[in-house]
């Protein structure tokens, strides 16, 4: 198969590079594909059988401003490769959100759940599941994902770790629930999926388990070695920002099953491997 990465620059699209290593495959970054532009898009489509669509507008605050650039890459860029996809005879592999959803739930939210989003971030990426499902159908795959840390850009792991190097305890919030996501094994999902003979429709591409944000940043630590009680618990009053979070981001994972193919594996087997592999780096001793 010919696979194109859309967003290829970024941690879920080099690690979708490592996993297809050997296959062929074109990866676009934003300096080489403007997703907003259809002309292009169809150019860029053409000869393809696989999309995926990493490509993404994820300043969730700055959306909040300027939710107008945010939905032009997140929803008419869907739409864009929707169509090009479904003009090429490829599928689509469009990478989504948890923020599709309010978070006010208690259990799992199921794939076919209603979306709600309650922030400029969620609705633009919200109307770019509709867009493109409803452009292409039969072909276009919502792998809706949450959490993501990796070797390749900026993150959570990442970001709590350089904080251990300067300080001797860090505060992080324990009101929100959700299901840290190591981006090799959410591309690596994704490529099952897209080799899979599953039905178009939408999958929850997180790893399995829950934990807060708390629970996370101590396990981060344990793996890396450092002390976990140097993580205070406290509460999003703290952290107040300029978009709403969803207070709980669990996904459920039925689809999976029901195509046939295995969830993603418990998000601290996941954590574990990505520290031994050196994708979340230890600090220097």
């Amino acid at each position: 198969m010919r696979y194109l990465i859309t967003g290829a620059a970024g941690m879920l699209g080099t690690d979708l590079q490592t996993v297809l290593a050997g296959q062929d495959v074109t990866a676009l970054g934003r300096s080489d594909l403007d997703v907003t532009d259809l002309d292009a898009v169809r150019s860029a489509v053409a000869g393809h059988d696989v999309v995926i669509n990493a490509a993404a507008y994820t300043k969730v605050d700055d959306a909040e401003s300027d939710e107008d650039a945010a939905f032009a890459v997140n929803a008419t860029g869907a739409k864009n490769l929707a169509i090009a996809a479904r003009e090429a005879g490829a599928k689509l592999i469009q990478v989504s959100t948890d923020y599709v959803f309010d978070g006010a739930a208690t259990s799992p939210y199921a794939e076919t759940a209603p979306r709600a989003p309650i922030s400029a971030y969620g609705r633009t990426k919200a109307a770019g599941e509709e867009l493109a499902t409803a452009e292409h159908p039969e072909g276009t795959y919502i792998v809706r994902t949450a959490w993501l840390y990796g070797q390749h850009g900026p993150n959570f792991a990442a970001t709590m770790l350089r904080l251990a190097g300067s300080h001797p305890t860090v505060s992080v919030v324990v009101d929100q629930l959700g299901q840290p996501t190591w981006t090799a094994d959410l591309a690596r999902q994704i490529v099952l999926l897209a080799e899979s003979d599953a039905p178009a429709g939408a999958y929850h591409g997180t790893n399995s388990g829950q934990g807060s944000w708390f629970d996370f940043t101590q396990a981060i630590f344990s793996e890396a070695g450092l002390d976990p009680e140097r993580v205070l618990p406290t509460d999003s009053t703290a952290f107040v920002r300029p978009a709403p979070r969803p207070s709980y981001s669990v996904l459920g994972h039925d689809a999976w099953a029901a195509a046939g193919l295995p969830e993603m594996r418990d998000w601290r087997e996941a954590l574990a491997d990505a520290v031994a592999s050196g994708a979340v780096a230890k600090p220097a001793a």
